[in-house]
């Protein structure tokens, strides 16, 4: 042992140094695949229904199976620190949204890419819009703790740009928040995070693109390295070819991709004016079904902007927009009661996610209960059999949404049990109360967990019999 080696030790010592954790083991040797990963829309969160979720989780889960491992996931709270955690070899991988722009000295290796993303200047809608850099290379322009920041202080030309970066762990959000207080002119931001953020902010809209688009790929540490890289290539191979990834995309921006500023805008104005007299009632709906109120919420805001008054053409009336039907089954004596309405209505959306076949598993058991919502248990039935007929999946809101609009044409509606429906419609619906569900989720925090369901008073709504699922997919509704 060298003096210096001798003194360091010494020194730590006397000091009480912890020493330094082990690299975790290959993944044949630990079953376990370590991924990194930050808490955030378009990495790793916790859905409507308390489970984890997220495009990068959602991957890291099929690789696992790839590999025959057990996926582990450590989140970390600054993705600044994903670098000196590879490095340490705490984790075999980092699944965090990095957009491959720069090459990490060390051993540590880029994946294959699997989404692009482009970096953007974005401010208030209203005002003057630049075109480039040096339109406002006077104003306040933030960037987060992320590699988008470090890709905009490597261009020589924005040397002199006012940067102000956020404190880290700062997300996509806290930065628009910046631009719409007015405590920053515009922000850069990644395409991908302000596609998801955006409906929290209508006033902010995409000035220019910076620089030239960026492939997001996996950040992968030495522990296992030549496995992984030679495992992750064939994999993003095949769930490109077999539509897998396009799924994931569409499943968790599709959504996002076609909400307009002015339905956010609408909704932030109503959830100050209207929501503080209507969330009483939303509570009690979810003590009486067990589903969380904003969920309810964003349903009563879907089905009439919240206007206990509503009336349609069809005979669909009150907040949650019931048919008379529905109503006198649940028994609902007013229509046009707030309370009642919203009560019976999320004790009927609770019936229908239990009409649902088992096999059905969240958050696909809320999505396409939502779209039962809107055309009822035996068109749904039908746009099952119709994705299982085209060898998709008929468990998957994402597969089942595909074969929606088939539903209003007559070479597919006359062929199923229950014929024509507007299937885009039930689309629209269920995208929209995702967005209002993830706008409210924000806006309103929830203490803690969802409460136990009151015990049901009425039966499950009655499924019309039509033709069966073969077991090789989901069974029907029961």
């Amino acid at each position: 042992m060298t003096a210096r080696r001798i003194l360091a030790v010494l020194a730590c010592l006397a000091v009480g140094c912890e020493e330094a954790p082990k690299p975790i083991a290959p993944v044949a040797q630990s079953g376990e695949l370590v991924v990194l990963t930050v808490n955030g829309p378009a990495t790793y969160f916790e859905d409507a229904q308390g489970l984890p979720s997220g495009f990068e989780y959602d991957l890291a889960i099929l690789f696992a199976k790839e590999l025959k491992a057990k996926p582990a996931f450590v989140v970390i709270d600054n993705p600044a620190k994903i670098d000196r955690q590879l490095r340490a070899g705490q984790a075999h991988l980092a699944a965090a949204a990095l957009p491959r722009h720069f090459d990490f000295p060390g051993g540590l290796s880029w994946g294959p890419s699997y989404f692009t993303t482009q970096h953007q200047i974005v401010g208030r809608v209203g005002e003057p819009r630049p075109k480039s850099l040096k339109d406002i290379a006077d104003k306040r322009i933030g960037v987060i703790e992320e590699s988008v920041g470090e890709y905009l202080l490597s261009v020589p030309s924005t040397q002199e740009l006012r940067l102000e970066r956020l404190p880290p762990g700062a997300s996509t959000a806290d930065l628009l928040e910046q631009i719409a207080t007015g405590r920053l002119d515009y922000a850069l931001v990644e395409s991908t995070r302000f596609t998801l953020a955006r409906r929290y902010f209508p006033q902010i809209e995409v000035a220019f693109n910076v620089g030239k688009p960026l492939e997001y790929s996996w950040l992968v540490s030495t522990v296992d390295r030549k496995r992984i890289l030679e495992a992750a290539g064939p994999f993003f191979e095949r769930i490109r070819k077999d539509g897998t990834l396009k799924r994931l995309i569409d499943r968790h921006y599709g959504h996002a991709t076609h909400f307009t500023a002015l339905d956010s805008g609408t909704l932030l104005e109503r959830i100050g004016t209207q929501l503080p007299l209507l969330k009483p009632h939303f509570l009690e709906a979810e003590s009486a079904s067990g589903i969380d109120w904003r969920l309810i919420a964003a349903i009563g805001y879907q089905e009439s902007h919240w206007d206990a008054q509503a009336t349609s053409p069809t005979g669909v009336r009150g907040l949650m927009m019931l048919t008379e039907e529905t109503a006198n089954r649940l028994q609902i004596k007013n229509r046009l009661d707030p309370r009642e309405s919203i009560v019976g209505g999320a004790r009927y959306f609770a019936l229908l996610k239990e009409a649902l076949s088992p096999r059905i598993v969240e958050p696909d058991r809320t999505w396409l209960a939502l779209a039962a919502y809107n055309l009822g248990l035996g068109h749904l039935e039908d746009a099952r059999i119709l994705a299982q007929q085209s060898k998709l999946n008929p468990d998957k809101w994402q597969d089942v949404r595909q074969v929606l609009p088939r539903l209003s044409e007559p070479e597919s509606y006359n062929t199923l049990r229950h014929g024509y429906a507007r299937g885009f419609e039930a689309m629209q619906l269920v995208d929209n109360v995702r967005n209002y569900y993830d706008i409210l989720a924000r806006m309103e925090q929830r203490p803690g967990p969802l409460p136990a369901p009151e015990p049901p008073h009425e039966p499950a709504p009655a499924t019309q019999k039509g033709r069966q699922l073969s077991t090789k997919g989901a069974a029907p509704g029961r």
